[in-house]
């Protein structure tokens, strides 16, 4: 799995020009699903996501999660976070999960944070969205 963490003051996606996810205070997370991951590594990343300490505290040090400063989460997939660029101009997607397993741990990964999150929003997966997100810093980690 990969994920691109954005730390961001709000974010929404879009689909056919209807918000379907929208967050304040909290990570915007691009997840990209590989060929070899499963849900144990859908559990050992999001206890990893939501315990991420890059919120200041009152001494402005990155210390505190998303869990300290009650964060939101919206959680996009995002399959060309696997793209196989070497080759030629054009990318290949080979090294991406199948799209029905792909989903089925996305949505695993979804509730898996939202166990811990209260609030926890997602895009629609295989939609074409627009994201829209203000960044805080930035601040932005890729995790695998």
């Amino acid at each position: 799995m990969k994920l691109v963490v954005q730390r961001v003051e709000h974010a929404s996606v879009t689909v056919d020009e209807k918000v379907c996810g929208k967050i304040g205070k909290g990570f915007l997370v691009l997840l990209g699903i590989g060929q070899e991951d499963t849900e144990e590594e859908c559990k050992r990343l999001c206890a990893k996501l939501i315990n991420l300490r890059i919120f200041s505290d009152e001494n402005g040090k990155t210390n505190l999660s998303l869990k300290d400063v009650g964060g939101e989460l919206l959680i996009i997939s995002q399959f060309t976070l696997y793209a196989d660029c070497r080759k030629g101009n054009r990318p290949n997607f080979l090294m991406a999960k199948e799209p029905k397993e792909a989903e089925r741990l996305y949505e695993y990964f979804a509730d898996l944070c939202a166990k811990e999150i209260p609030v926890v929003e997602r895009g629609i997966f295989g939609a074409d969205m627009k994201v829209e997100l203000l960044n805080d810093g930035p601040f932005t980690i890729i995790l695998e």
